[in-house]
């Protein structure tokens, strides 16, 4: 116990309230936005508020403020835990929060005034860039730090799957940010032509392999044999799992970039590739899901559980079907469609958010020195779980029905061979797809609503659950259940 009472919780816990207060303004950002595409007027006349602006800015948001933030925390927590020992450095982690946060709102700032890189996923200009640099670097110091400080041998896979994003996600960033500055905040990349767009979704698509996969994997890893209170069920599998994803997911980028100037060969690599990562990913859904073998019955009255597995499923379901439309037949008809964005909100909203929204309900309370999974309220993790479900569910299915029409009205032909339908008649039959996606993201950003005054209400050391029964002292959050 005397080693738990050094342990940093302050940095965790602030890592932890980040991720909900950028997941409400990353969420609500992203339903704006598709409201716009459905009723244009939105935009309100206004170029900060104009769909190209604000697009980037949701994006950033729900990947690295909101994600970021839950992965940073759940980091810094798993590693103190499972190697016994302090954080390396008190104040390099403050560093890290402090820096990242201000990341997020130069973000913020400069994203709506039109001030970008243009490049997806990394938009951000070269001053922004350099800081990102500098505090992942850091961010890198203590994490290893306090590994290499461990007072256990062994080094638990979590901490496997982490150790790659940071490495990972450092050259991804450096490598693809290399840019011409021409002003303070106008660059130009380093790379041209089709050498850029390759290195630009080598960056992309490893940035969802170590940054959305790999990172939250971490997290799989940990919080969901804590919360099922069973082992993982197979350790060997978890190791197989990890160097076979980490071995192949760098060479899957290209499909972005089928039937383009991009050397053909190079093309049919990056689908084969794809093809092979169906293997370690299902591998680690089934070692995740199977984790609760003998204790399914928890799934009945956890919706922690029910968050942190289904999850999982969702995560299942999205490496299947990226690979899926990584074939060149297949992405000739979903290529440029809203089927690319059901896919990537299958996994944004069903594997990240959710796996982040059932750890952040796992370590909150102990963070306020309450016991695993006491939040003020359980029904409100339950309506929230059913919200996000339905919410997710709702608006992937409309954007692959819509994905599908799209493709194939832009493909159909006339027996003359001429197009049987303009691209303006496409984009009308979208309409009502994008009303049911605005209605599916609106159930989802009130569900995350519901976990805000969830979080809220347990900060303030409040519980609806135990009103009538007698009051429970509370821990030290230094001392809390490791």
């Amino acid at each position: 116990m005397g080693a738990e009472q050094n342990y940093n919780m302050r940095v965790v816990r602030w890592f932890a309230l980040m991720t909900v207060v950028w997941g409400l303004i990353g969420m609500l950002v992203g339903l704006l936005i598709a409201g716009q595409l459905a009723w244009p007027v939105l935009n309100f006349d206004i170029p900060w508020l104009s769909y190209g602006r604000l697009r980037p800015l949701h994006t950033n948001a729900v990947i690295f403020a909101f994600g970021g933030c839950a992965l940073m925390g759940s980091a810094l927590y798993i590693v103190q835990r499972t190697c016994k020992v302090a954080l390396f450095s008190d104040r390099l982690a403050s560093f890290v929060f402090w820096g990242w946060q201000l990341v997020i709102v130069s973000a913020v700032i400069t994203l709506p005034m039109g001030l970008t890189s243009s490049k997806e996923y990394a938009e951000l200009e070269w001053p922004i860039d350099i800081l990102i640099a500098l505090v992942w670097v850091a961010f890198g110091v203590v994490f290893f730090g306090t590994i290499a400080r461990r007072t256990v041998q062994h080094i638990y896979v979590a901490n496997w799957f982490f150790g790659s994003l940071i490495i990972g996600v450092a050259l991804l960033h450096i490598v693809n940010s290399l840019a011409l500055p021409v002003s303070a905040f106008k660059s130009y990349s380093l790379y041209a032509g089709s050498a850029d767009a390759m290195v630009q979704w080598w960056y992309g698509h490893n940035a969802v392999g170590f940054f959305l996969t790999a990172g939250f994997l971490g997290i799989m890893y940990y919080f969901v044999p804590k919360q099922a209170e069973r082992p993982v069920y197979s350790y060997r599998l978890s190791v197989v799992h990890f160097w076979t994803l980490i071995a192949i997911y760098v060479w899957a980028g290209p499909h972005h970039l089928h039937y383009t100037s991009l050397p053909d060969w190079l093309q049919s690599v990056a689908m084969v590739m794809s093809l092979i990562l169906l293997a370690p990913s299902w591998g680690g859904m089934i070692n995740g899901i199977m984790t609760l073998s003998g204790a399914w019955d928890k799934l009945r009255t956890d919706p922690i559980l029910k968050f942190l597995i289904v999850s999982l499923s969702f995560y299942g379901m999205s490496t299947f079907e990226g690979p899926m439309m990584s074939i060149k037949t297949i992405n000739a008809l979903s290529h440029n469609t809203d089927w690319t964005v059901g896919h990537v909100h299958s996994g944004a909203l069903g594997w990240v958010a959710m796996v982040s929204m059932g750890a952040m309900y796992h370590l909150i309370p102990i963070l306020y020195g309450r016991k695993q999974g006491q939040m003020y309220s359980i029904k409100l993790i339950n309506l929230h779980f059913w919200l996000a479900t339905l919410g997710t569910v709702i608006y992937i299915a409309s954007m692959w029905v819509n994905g599908l029409m799209q493709g194939l009205m832009w493909r159909a032909t006339s027996i003359d061979g001429t197009l049987t339908y303009s691209f303006q008649e496409s984009v009308e039959a979208s309409f009502p797809g994008y009303v049911v996606r605005f209605i599916g993201g609106a159930i989802f950003f009130i569900g995350m609503c519901v976990m805000a005054y969830n979080v809220y209400m347990t900060s303030r050391g409040l519980s609806r659950d135990e009103l009538a029964a007698p009051a429970i002292p509370r821990l030290d959050p230094a001392g809390a259940n490791p």
